[in-house]
């Protein structure tokens, strides 16, 4: 089985050795250089976030991805995920064409309603239009990927008539994924399109996304679209020993957990329900035979052919997450390769 295996940022700030939060500045800094050293261990891919708020340094994906183009050869350069609801589908597809470009034709674009709303007031949109701004905007990305000129009729979008998008995307259609968090009507709508499914596992079992993996192949079979590629994303930490691992995890993790849990009403995480998590649920967190396991496990019960660690959590310093990076490149990529084959 051929797996491609990534790391996923949502830049996250992080804590200095002086154990003071990092400029948003230094963090952008540090993610590059995290993309840089996740290729040179042999990584397939680096996915980056969406975030408009103080706790996450990254605003605009594709001007990281930029960078980091230009310091990497081979590594695919994604987005985890581009709010599409809240921008516009044409500057979307355009800066992402101009990533591809620039990379020569390593971008993509992994397209959702994320799971934070701030950027809907910030660009003046209403969350009561939530799901018709997503299914309305989606619709015009894909016309924009699959024909050189549209012509569109927009309701709460621009309409068009008979244009062109530049630069044309040199190689084929623009590599388009839609991230799912657990809903049958969002697997559905991206057999529809025909588009590659990510599923965003943030908590829980991975089997228990195995349904939706049968649906969205039903779905695609059904509709006369071509099979379509599944990945998923989980959280994930690697360290020399299972107990060096979640020592070094646990604090930063119930830190992140707890500032999003008390804007959603998520209980604080615990010890017995972060053990829970790690030894049930999809978290991959441990050393290079732990995760190892768990990640082929996970590949096997959906029939994935990507998966992506989230390698920043909290404020998690910069050197663990490189540290953690690594041994996921050199010691945790080879052992999984072995398992599927």
């Amino acid at each position: 089985m051929e797996i491609e295996l990534g790391v996923d940022t949502f830049g996250d700030v992080t804590l200095g050795p002086d154990g003071e939060p990092l400029s948003h500045a230094q963090v952008i800094r540090n993610v590059v250089d995290e993309a840089v050293l996740a290729e040179q261990v042999g990584l397939d891919v680096i996915g980056i976030g969406e975030h408009h708020r103080d706790d996450f340094a990254v605003s605009s994906p594709e001007m990281v991805l930029a960078g980091i183009a230009g310091r990497t050869t081979r590594l695919r350069l994604a987005s985890a995920v581009t709010v599409l609801s809240s921008d516009d589908p044409v500057r979307v597809y355009e800066r992402f064409a101009t990533l591809d470009a620039l990379s020569s034709g390593r971008a993509e674009v992994i397209v959702g309603r994320g799971s934070f709303t701030e950027s809907f007031p910030l660009f003046g949109f209403d969350l009561t239009n939530y799901q018709e701004l997503f299914e309305e905007k989606l619709a015009m990305f894909v016309e924009l990927r699959n024909r050189r000129r549209i012509t569109w009729q927009g309701n709460l979008t621009q309409s068009l008539q008979g244009v062109e998008t530049f630069p044309p995307v040199e190689k084929g259609p623009l590599t388009t994924w839609v991230a799912v968090g657990g809903s049958s009507e969002s697997v559905i709508r991206a057999a529809r399109h025909g588009l590659d499914l990510m599923l965003a596992i943030i908590g829980g079992s991975v089997e228990r996304f195995a349904p939706f993996v049968e649906l969205y192949h039903r779905a695609l079979a059904q509709m006369g679209k071509q099979e379509g590629r599944v990945g998923f994303h989980s959280f994930g930490h690697v360290a020399a020993t299972d107990e060096e691992a979640i020592a070094q995890y646990f604090g930063p993790y119930v830190a992140g957990m707890t500032r999003v849990g008390r804007e959603r009403g998520w209980r604080r995480p615990t010890p017995d329900s972060f053990r829970y998590e790690l030894e049930h649920g999809s978290m991959t967190v441990g050393s290079p035979e732990t995760v190892a396991r768990k990640i082929a496990a996970g590949v096997r019960a959906l029939g994935a052919s990507r998966f992506s660690m989230k390698v920043s959590t909290g404020p998690l310093s910069h050197e663990l997450i490189s540290d953690s990076i690594e041994l996921y490149g050199t010691r945790v990529a080879p052992l999984v390769r072995d398992m599927l084959s």
